[in-house]
């Protein structure tokens, strides 16, 4: 079997993200790309997750609206003094939800995510996983945002709405350069860079391999007080287990350091078994933010993933910071 039909075996055709190596599409190819991108998602997606989302804001709502006479059990502190006085019966004003959701990704892209051993680099999961989370919280006046990291360099999109605007985003993610051979990512600052200025109440998705040190929890935990917060874990099978090759010859880009061993059981037992535990500590520290977790490989269907997963959460973003303030007043 070749190596091209042994990496799609299995596989649906259109499962595939296009490759966005850095350096190698030109632009008629790039946009190729990105529109095949668009497509696959929107023809997977749509339907999933539409109707506006819930309000944001602990409580009924952030907008002024109408106001109301006083019932017993209303609010005190939502008391309309002036209107009360115009017509000496107390009044409450009410208020509305505010329906329009402010969505930021944080995009790692450091030396460990060009990386791939079956139908794609993680880089190009990385991208698509932006485009699926960019389709899903668009239109009805919504915007998104990136912060997109190599660890050399760190690049911030505004937040916009608007369907010109979410194809800028998505071309300046997939054709973001690639790090020089020995530059670490940075995941803690790429996060740090939300909390600056402060943000509206809204979305926080964090896209990485989080295989780096885990220094990130703080930052992170900082966001989730104020905002939803997805992560979504891109994966490639390598970075689990290790094949039985004999010997082989690795290299680490975010270090620089290249080193020759030689694939014994032992050693591949030892890996395994460390890959289980880093992911249990990344695990442990998401959900002690509170960041449910979206996993994407390079063997699966990626975009199935993404659909299994926002069907079963569909009526949870957006609505936490509601229910804890309700369960709060019980």
């Amino acid at each position: 079997m070749s190596g091209a039909l042994a990496r799609g075996a299995g596989r649906p055709p259109d499962s595939r993200p296009p490759s966005f190596r850095s350096g190698e599409l030109r632009d008629p190819t790039l946009a190729a790309a990105l529109r095949t991108l668009e497509l696959t998602v929107r023809r997977r997606l749509d339907g999933v997750l539409h109707g506006d989302h819930l309000g944001l804001i602990p409580g009924p709502g952030s907008e002024p609206g109408d106001a109301r006479e006083y019932q017993p059990g209303d609010d005190v502190r939502q008391m309309d003094w002036s209107v009360t006085a115009r017509t000496t019966h107390p009044h409450v004003r009410q208020s509305v939800a505010d329906r329009e959701l402010e969505t930021w990704m944080v995009v790692d892209l450091s030396a460990s995510l060009d990386f791939g051993t079956t139908g794609c680099e993680k880089r190009d999961l990385a991208v698509a996983a932006a485009a699926a989370i960019t389709h899903l919280t668009s239109g009805g006046g919504n915007r998104i945002g990136a912060v997109v990291a190599t660890g050399a360099q760190t690049t911030r999109i505004p937040a916009r709405g608007g369907r010109i605007h979410s194809q800028t985003l998505l071309r300046t993610i997939a054709t973001t350069p690639s790090a020089a051979d020995g530059v670490r990512g940075d995941l803690r600052s790429a996060i740090e860079a939300l909390r600056r200025p402060q943000r509206r109440r809204g979305m926080a998705v964090v896209i990485s391999d989080f295989l780096g040190p885990i220094d990130w929890e703080r930052s992170l935990r900082a966001i989730s007080a104020r905002h939803d917060v997805l992560a979504v874990e891109v994966l490639d099978p390598r970075d689990l287990e290790l094949p039985d090759v004999g010997d082989v010859v690795l290299h680490d880009p975010e270090t620089g350091r290249t080193r020759e061993f030689s694939t014994t059981p032992q050693l591949r037992a030892d890996f395994a078994e460390a890959a289980a535990s880093h992911r249990e500590d990344v695990e442990r520290a998401l959900r002690r933010c509170g960041a449910p977790r979206l996993t994407l490989r390079t063997d699966g269907d990626w975009i199935a993933d993404v659909v299994r997963f926002v069907s079963s959460r569909r009526h949870t973003f957006g609505s936490s910071a509601v229910n804890s303030a309700r369960a709060g007043r019980r």
